[in-house]
C-alpha cells in the first residue's frame, strides 16, 4: 500500500498544540510527514532505525535514504533526502513537487517551523539536515511557548522592565519620533498592503537612538517593546565580534536568521562597536572590517522587523547606515525640570527622606543623567542602612552625587 493512500487522522477536535498547528495552516498529508519526519528523532528516535539497513550490493546506506549521523546521537537524522523518498520514492514528478516544501515562501520557512542546515555548496540540495527549530519543538511537545535565551548559538538577551511610560522622562521631541514607531509596530500592515505601499517600502524599520549614557535608550527600546506586546533582544555585541575572518558575520548570521521569522525588536547597544565608519583600506585587516560593515548594512536593511541601534555619538555610525534609518532620535541630558521630575519619579514616595532634602536643590545644581540619578539613590539607600538610619538624608545624596561626577571626569 503506497504512503499517500493513508488517510491522515482527523484533528479537528483535539486541543494538542500539533493539532493546532495543522489546522491553523491547513497542512496538507505532505506537509504532516514532513513535520513528524522532523519531530521524530526528539519523540521516538528508535522509529527511524530501519533506515539504517545497509545496501548488501555495495555495503553501505541506501542513498536514496538520505539522512546523516550527529556527532553524539547514535539514531538517524532525516534530511530533504529522507522526505523525499518517503513521499516520492522513484518518482520524479513527485520527487519536484517535494522541493515546494522547502522553498523560501512556504509556512515552513515564513514561520520558521522548520530549518534546513544546507550542505556545502558542491553537494545536493537534498541532503540538507531537516531540523525543527527549538520553539516549535518546545511548543509542540509540552504545549507552551518557550523564549530563547542567551546562549553559545543565541548571542542575544530579551530585555525586561518593570517601568512603565510615566517613569522615562524625555523631552517632546524625542517623544514624538517615539510615537512613530509605535504606529509602525502597529499599522505596518495598513501601510503596507491595504494602502499597497509594499512595493514601494521595505517591510522592517530601522532607528538610531544616541545620546549620553544614561539617558533612556535602552529603557526606551523595552517600553516600546511592551507597548507594541513583542519581545526585545539586545544583542552581546561581546559574544558576536570575532577577530577570525567571516566568524562575526557567521554570529550576526545566526541572530538575523533565527529572528527573521519572529516579531522582535533588535537592539544593538553601543552599536559603534559593530556599525562604525569604513574608512580606506589598506591591508586585509582593513578589507575585512569593510566587508563585516557591508554585511551588517545588508542584513539590517533587509530584516522584516524593527533595528534599533544606540550609541552615545551620532558621529560614530557609517553614513551608509545613517541614510537608511527612518528615524534619528536623540536622548539628551534632561534640563533642570527633567532632572526633578527624575528624582521625584525615583524617591517615590515610600522612601523616607529626611525633610531637609530639597530635590529641586539638587535638580537645579547637578547636571545628572537619569542613569546617574538611579544610581545616586541606590547608594544613598544603601548608605541609609549601613548607618543604620530609617531614612535618607542629604548628605547620603551628596556623597552619591559625588561619586557619579567623579565617574564622568568632572570635578564636585
Amino acid at each position: 500500500k503506497s504512503l499517500d493512500q493513508i488517510l491522515p487522522p482527523d484533528l479537528s477536535s483535539s486541543p494538542a498544540a500539533y493539532a493546532q498547528l495543522i489546522q491553523k495552516h491547513q497542512f496538507g498529508f505532505n506537509e504532516r510527514i514532513v513535520l513528524l519526519l522532523a519531530l521524530m528523532p526528539h519523540i521516538c528516535p528508535q522509529a527511524l532505525d530501519l533506515l539504517f539497513v545497509k545496501n548488501q550490493n555495495f555495503d553501505r546506506g541506501y542513498t536514496e535514504f538520505g539522512g546523516r549521523k550527529g556527532h553524539t546521537h547514535g539514531g538517524f537524522l532525516p534530511t530533504c533526502e529522507t522526505a523525499a523518498f518517503m513521499l516520492a520514492g522513484t518518482d520524479l514528478s513527485k520527487r519536484f513537487e517535494v522541493v515546494r516544501l522547502f522553498e523560501d515562501d512556504h509556512v515552513f520557512t515564513t514561520h520558521g517551523i522548520l530549518r534546513l542546515q544546507r550542505p556545502s555548496s558542491n553537494e545536493p540540495f537534498f541532503s540538507s539536515a531537516l531540523l525543527i527549530s527549538p520553539e516549535y519543538l518546545n511548543k509542540l511537545t509540552t504545549g507552551l511557548d518557550q523564549k530563547p535565551d542567551y546562549n553559545i548559538h543565541f548571542p542575544a538577551k530579551r530585555l525586561t522592565t518593570p517601568l512603565t511610560w510615566k517613569d522615562l522622562v524625555l523631552p517632546s521631541e524625542a517623544l514624538e519620533e517615539i510615537e512613530k514607531i509605535k504606529i509602525w509596530l502597529q499599522s505596518s500592515q495598513t501601510i503596507l498592503h491595504t494602502w499597497g505601499l509594499v512595493k514601494s517600502l521595505k517591510p522592517g524599520y530601522r532607528s538610531l537612538f544616541y545620546g549620553p549614557p544614561g539617558t533612556g535608550k535602552t529603557l526606551t527600546a523595552c517600553l516600546i517593546g511592551v507597548s507594541a506586546g513583542v519581545d526585545v533582544y539586545r544583542i552581546d555585541l561581546s559574544s558576536v565580534i570575532s577577530k577570525y575572518i567571516g566568524e562575526t558575520e557567521k554570529n550576526l548570521a545566526n541572530v538575523f536568521d533565527q529572528a527573521q521569522t519572529k516579531n522582535w525588536i533588535l537592539f544593538f547597544d553601543e552599536a559603534d562597536a559593530l556599525f562604525g565608519k569604513r574608512f580606506q583600506a589598506t591591508n586585509s585587516n582593513d578589507r575585512h572590517a569593510n566587508q563585516e560593515i557591508a554585511y551588517l548594512l545588508q542584513r539590517v536593511e533587509d530584516f522584516p522587523g524593527v533595528v534599533i541601534l544606540a550609541s552615545n555619538l551620532k558621529a560614530n555610525i557609517d553614513e551608509a547606515f545613517s541614510r537608511r534609518f527612518q528615524s534619528m532620535i536623540y536622548f539628551p541630558m534632561p534640563d533642570a525640570n527633567e532632572r526633578l521630575q527624575l528624582w521625584q519619579t525615583m524617591l517615590n514616595g515610600h522612601i523616607p527622606l529626611d525633610p531637609a532634602i530639597s530635590l529641586e536643590q539638587l535638580a537645579e545644581n547637578y547636571q545628572l543623567s537619569g542613569g546617574a540619578i538611579t544610581n545616586v539613590v541606590r547608594y544613598g539607600a544603601i548608605s541609609a542602612l549601613q548607618a543604620k538610619r530609617d531614612g535618607i538624608c542629604q548628605q547620603d545624596l551628596i556623597k552619591g552625587i559625588g561619586k557619579e561626577l567623579q565617574k564622568e571626569g568632572k570635578t564636585f
